[in-house]
């Protein structure tokens, strides 16, 4: 099995990017967004990658306003965060910041290094409720490290897995890419492993921590969606259930119709991307 480094919790600063690897990252991130940029700024990203081996990189993300330790070699989301933030995940970020408000609650499950709860946060002010939940152990202390580089976003970290059970869950992941962790197994043939891990329903965290309504929620646990969501909708009343859904599309995963109880329940698509589909209440979540 492939060993995974420890995570380098030293002062921000100390990976700051210099010489070659600072004018590399330059010339990605700017690549612009048209199809022979995009190209261009992939394969000079292999470059990047075999000079930085496996350390990782202190940097302002412009797209989020926020500051970042990103460990690039085993983690796809943070790679791209690094080397073409401008290509990351664009449609959903500009859906969810067509919603932020001051007062909102921002559910982000799956949060891994905390890209989607800074975007919210650092945009919607100390008002808002913004929940980050990540149950892997290296992610989550790259989430609550990163946190505390950007004072100005409120944020509460929670290392749970959100599922249709309470207790202690197995949970998988991809060495290449911690990213892929889920309740569902995943790339047996990368050597992947295990580990247990605290699980709770999205009914008892709601619960738990006080919520009286979620206006959007990011979900995205490799292929567990619907263990986390349908539950949540069948038991749980209209005014708990989040107006506005950003979810990993994996229908093939799905031991449930998903995106059938959803539009049963009331919701809209508004958009899919290659990764993720972009839902609605058609009455805005109100009773």
């Amino acid at each position: 099995m492939r060993v995974i480094p420890a995570n380098d919790l030293s002062p921000f600063g100390r990976h700051q990017p210099y010489g070659a690897l600072r004018r590399l990252l330059h010339f990605t991130q700017n690549a612009g967004t048209h199809w022979l940029g995009q190209r261009t700024a992939l394969l000079v990203r292999r470059m990047g990658l075999r000079r930085l081996r496996a350390r990782p990189v202190d940097v302002t993300v412009e797209t989020l306003r926020a500051r970042m330790r990103l460990y690039p070699f085993n983690n796809a989301s943070e790679k791209r965060l690094l080397f073409t933030p401008q290509f990351s995940d664009r449609e959903e970020r500009r859906f969810i910041a067509d919603r932020i408000t001051p007062d909102m609650t921002f559910l982000d499950i799956g949060a891994g290094c905390g890209a989607g709860s800074l975007f919210v946060a650092l945009r919607a002010g100390p008002r808002a409720r913004v929940l980050a939940i990540e149950p892997q152990p290296l992610l989550f202390e790259r989430l609550v490290y990163n946190l505390r580089q950007n004072p100005a976003a409120t944020v509460k970290a929670l290392d749970c897995a959100i599922a249709d059970v309470e207790g202690p869950v197995k949970l998988f992941y991809n060495p290449f890419d911690l990213a892929e962790t889920s309740m569902r197994i995943v790339n047996v043939d990368t050597g992947g492993g295990s580990f247990n891990a605290s699980a709770k329903s999205l009914a008892t965290l709601a619960h738990e921590e006080g919520l009286t309504r979620i206006d959007v929620m990011k979900l995205d646990v490799e292929g567990a969606e619907d263990l986390a969501l349908e539950p949540f909708l069948t038991s749980e009343p209209e005014s708990l259930w989040p107006r506005a859904l950003v979810m990993a599309y994996s229908p093939a995963k799905w031991d449930v119709n998903l995106l059938g109880l959803l539009e049963s329940r009331g919701y809209v698509r508004v958009a899919r991307t290659r990764v993720y589909v972009m839902y609605e209440r058609k009455d805005g979540g109100h009773d």
